[in-house]
Parts: structure tokens; C-alpha cells; sequence
């Protein structure tokens, strides 16, 4: 219900419940159950070991690149609000999997 009435979503530094938290909803995204805003604060470069994790997916295969960019980053407050505020989504693509395919 919280994702629902969301106009976008927010990751401050944190730990194993704000990672659940925040690739559950990316995952959402990805799967095109929402397109809503999916931020970090990198504030003094707390996430940096896991934007290269990402980004490390991206380029061995693992993560569609359109799919990395639905986390986006900012350093400070101001400029997280600024990122939400101005989000315009990629346009969908089809489902993953079709029924027909199982």
C-alpha cells in the first residue's frame, strides 16, 4: 500500500533492511509494476561499493543497462529532491514472460 500512494521512492544509507527495501522495489520497477523514481543518497560515498557492483552486473551480463538506470544518485539532499522531482521513465518494454512461454 505505501508503494502505491509513493510518488517516488528514496534510499538513505543504511543496511540489510535498506537493501531489501530497495531492490525489492527496483525489482518492482524492472518488471514494470511501477515506474516511479528509485533513489540513492550517496552521501560521502557510502553506496559507491555497490554502484560498481552494479555496474560490474551491467558489464559481465547480468543487468540490462536501461534496468541500471532506474537506481539513480545524488550526494546531497537538494539534489535528491531535484532527481525525483524531474524523473521522466523509460518507455515499458513487454513482460519478461508470457504465459504462452511456460
Amino acid at each position: 500500500l505505501m508503494a502505491d500512494l509513493a510518488d517516488g521512492f528514496a534510499a538513505l544509507p543504511g543496511a540489510f533492511g535498506t537493501a531489501d527495501e530497495l531492490f525489492e522495489i527496483l525489482t518492482w520497477a524492472q518488471l514494470g509494476l511501477h515506474a516511479k523514481p528509485v533513489a540513492i543518497l550517496n552521501i560521502d560515498g557510502f553506496f559507491q561499493a555497490l554502484l560498481a557492483w552494479l555496474d560490474h552486473a551491467v558489464a559481465e551480463g547480468f543487468l540490462k543497462p536501461k534496468h541500471r538506470r532506474l537506481l539513480q544518485e545524488a550526494e546531497d539532499a537538494e539534489k535528491l529532491v531535484n532527481l525525483l522531482s524531474s524523473y521522466r521513465p523509460e518507455p515499458a518494454e513487454g513482460k519478461w514472460l508470457e504465459r504462452r512461454d511456460l
